[in-house]
Parts: structure tokens; C-alpha cells; sequence
């Protein structure tokens, strides 16, 4: 049996014995997904996570995306959280190879609970790695007919800190600034809050100096932090 095989017979069989069909339903209702739960909350689901980390590291890149997407293409969606654990977890297959596996699990996942994920921690930490490669990618992806890609690409810095792009940060902003979106301008709020922790005063000249091209929702978000610091006041 194949390693893929055997992680998706293990993460199985534990997610059937968690299951807790009471909370399914309502797991679902939050999310406004017609796609089922088993209705196992995040800190059960840890649990199986570290297991699979113990039992399952991947042999090579090959085995890695096949695993993810083993998992991935299961139908619960704590299953596929479960995928971009496991993706997550063996950072040393986290690159720019990895990029096309993680772009597929974005555009079929289509929503913020997998997207965010994905992007950060995944597509973000891949950037880290391979800015070089990747950069010219973010750039791309901000004009992509896909939202979610959109959002991704905005969101992929977010814990980058004191090795943000900053030229990259701005410009992807901006690009995207006039959309209507909720999604979108959310991103753009958030990434520059998220940002603003690490360069208050390039955060706040650029809110200030953009604030007509910038949406109300995505001044607003990205001056939280600025504002509740009282580096900002408007």
C-alpha cells in the first residue's frame, strides 16, 4: 500500500472515531458550506496532526504532494484541513515546486477557512523561502481572474514581518485597491495591519497618502492597530 494510502486509512479511521454529528451541522451552518463535517473541532483534530507528523514525514517531494492531495481530495472538510496540516508541517517541501499544488488547493477550496490558511502559511512561508521565484508569481496572481488567487497573493506577507516586501506589499494594494470585493478589501485591511506591527510609519504614509484610492473597510482595518497604539489619529 502506497505511504498516501495508508496516511488516508489513519486519518480516517481517527477522524470516525472523533466524529461528533451534533456539532457537524452547525460546523457547516458557520462556515455556509453545503460540504460535510464530521463535526470534530480544532483541538481534536491537533491531536491527529501530530500524529501524522510523527508517522508520516514524506520521503521526497513526490510523496509530499501526493499525500496532500490524498487527503485533500477526501470529502469531509476536516479532512481537508487536514491536507494543508500536513502540508504545513514538512516546511523543508515548502518552495516555489510546491507552488502549482497549493494554487490547485486554493482555486478548489475557494473559501476564506482553506484560502487563508493556504496563503499564509503555505504560499506565504513557499515566499520566504524563494522570493525570487515567487515575487514575480504574487505580482501575477493579483490580477487573476480567481478572487480567491487575488486574495492570496494580497495576504501571502502576513507574517513575514521584518522580511516583508515592502515595495511588493504596497504595489499589490494598490492594484487591487479599486475592487469592490469584500474579500478583497478585507485582504488589503489586514495585510497592512499586519504589517503595521513591524513599520508603523511606512504603514501609516501610505494609508494616509492612498486613503481616497483605498476602500473605507480597507483604511479602516489596516489603521487599527495604528490607531489603537495612538500612532494615528484620522
Amino acid at each position: 500500500m502506497k505511504a498516501a494510502e495508508v496516511l488516508v486509512d489513519f486519518v480516517h479511521r481517527e477522524f470516525q472515531l472523533l466524529a461528533c454529528p451534533e456539532k457537524a451541522e452547525p460546523m457547516a451552518k458557520y462556515m455556509k458550506t453545503d460540504m460535510p463535517f464530521y463535526g470534530i473541532q480544532k483541538p481534536e483534530r491537533l491531536a491527529v496532526y501530530r500524529q501524522f507528523k510523527k508517522r508520516f514525514r514524506p520521503e521526497s517531494a513526490s510523496q509530499y504532494k501526493q499525500s496532500v492531495l490524498a487527503l485533500w481530495k477526501l470529502p469531509h472538510r476536516e479532512e481537508k484541513y487536514a491536507a494543508i496540516a500536513f502540508a504545513t508541517a514538512f516546511k523543508e517541501f515548502t518552495n516555489h515546486q510546491s507552488l502549482s499544488l497549493y494554487e490547485r488547493m486554493i482555486r478548489e477550496g475557494a473559501w476564506w477557512d482553506f484560502v487563508d490558511a493556504i496563503a499564509i502559511d503555505l504560499v506565504g512561508q513557499a515566499l520566504l523561502v524563494d522570493r525570487a521565484e515567487l515575487s514575480p508569481v504574487m505580482t501575477k496572481w493579483a490580477a487573476d481572474q480567481d478572487m480567491w488567487i487575488r486574495r492570496a497573493a494580497i495576504i501571502s506577507q502576513n507574517h513575514h514581518k521584518g522580511a516583508t516586501d515592502q515595495t511588493q506589499l504596497f504595489a499589490l494594494c494598490l492594484k487591487v485597491s479599486h475592487e469592490k470585493e469584500f474579500f478583497i478589501r478585507k485582504a488589503i485591511g489586514w495585510a497592512l495591519r499586519e504589517y503595521s506591527y513591524t513599520a508603523p510609519d511606512a504603514v501609516k504614509k501610505f494609508l494616509l497618502k492612498h486613503k481616497q484610492r483605498l476602500s473605507p473597510l480597507s483604511f479602516k482595518e489596516g489603521a487599527k492597530q495604528l490607531m489603537r497604539s495612538g500612532q494615528m489619529t484620522s
